[in-house]
């Protein structure tokens, strides 16, 4: 049996606005994906933005860590931010495997040296478009499964922009030059993407929602009404009307890597899959 540790990136308030929107946080909603994949793993949830938050005392008790999404941003350098640097740093320290979707990716990068800002390309809300992996992500474990292009939920204006040292970019598209990554740092490693794998199609749209204003900011979309006229058709394409879905698919071009969860969360499975064989 998998025994997992998961951080929610999320502050208390964050953590408050995203149950109200979806019905759980974001390590609940990872958590209940984890169990699809390998219903008998065991997660203890926790929040390390939290200064009184109940961290294990020590972490020889886990298999690995997960890391999930965040509203904060790695260059305030706030408390909250500087207590899941803490986390990360110490997991690799220990030689703890570690997986980050967006925010995950982010501190893993940080810690290791590299550098994490606002992407000068712009954001992508909604489905990151056209990933395509690298060289070496071509035959990289993280990716196996994955066509030669595909698209991706994702809510994100910070990324990745500088690499650490010796960290292997294993995947990209035109707005984002790093999309997938590992990382090796101190006994430890780390597998990220920027895009979210984990993201179901009603906790996308709902989040969406919750990012109207910068939506709109960042000119993607006219008004609020607009974000909310996307995030309902994002609904309906897992709804009871097939026919209509279809339709729905056709006009946002999107295929079975976002619409079947199987595929859409791949590389959470391959994670699993690694740490199930216990390699390094």
């Amino acid at each position: 049996m998998l025994r997992l540790l998961i951080a929610d990136g999320n502050d208390r308030a964050a953590r408050d606005r995203h149950v109200a929107a979806t019905g759980r946080t974001s390590a609940e909603s990872y958590a209940a994906v984890v169990r699809d994949l390998v219903p008998e793993t065991a997660c203890r949830l926790v929040n390390p933005a939290d200064a009184d938050a109940n961290l294990p005392a020590g972490l020889s008790d886990f298999d690995g860590l997960i890391f999930t999404g965040s509203t904060l941003k790695v260059g305030e350098g706030t408390p909250e931010v500087t207590r899941q640097l803490d986390l990360m740093r110490s997991a690799l320290e220990a030689g703890l495997p570690v997986f980050g979707s967006c925010w995950g990716v982010q501190v893993a990068a940080t810690v290791a040296g590299g550098k994490a800002a606002a992407n000068p390309r712009g954001p992508e809300y909604g489905f990151a478009r056209a990933i395509s992996p690298t060289e070496e992500g071509r035959t990289h474990p993280l990716l196996a499964g994955r066509p030669a292009s595909w698209d991706a939920p994702a809510i994100h204006s910070d990324a990745v922009l500088q690499p650490p040292a010796g960290a292997r970019v294993l995947a990209g598209n035109r707005i984002l030059g790093i999309q997938a990554l590992e990382i090796r740092h101190g006994a430890g490693w780390f597998w990220g993407t920027q895009y979210h794998p984990e993201l179901d199609l009603d906790d996308l749209a709902a989040m969406l929602r919750l990012c109207e204003t910068a939506i709109v900011e960042a000119g993607l979309a006219e008004d609020p009404a607009g974000v909310s006229g996307y995030a309902d058709e994002i609904v309906a394409l897992k709804g009871d009307d097939p026919e209509a879905a279809r339709r729905l698919a056709w006009r946002h071009g999107l295929g079975p890597e976002v619409l079947e969860a199987d595929l859409r969360r791949r590389e959470i499975g391959n994670f699993l899959a690694r740490l199930s064989t216990g390699e390094a």
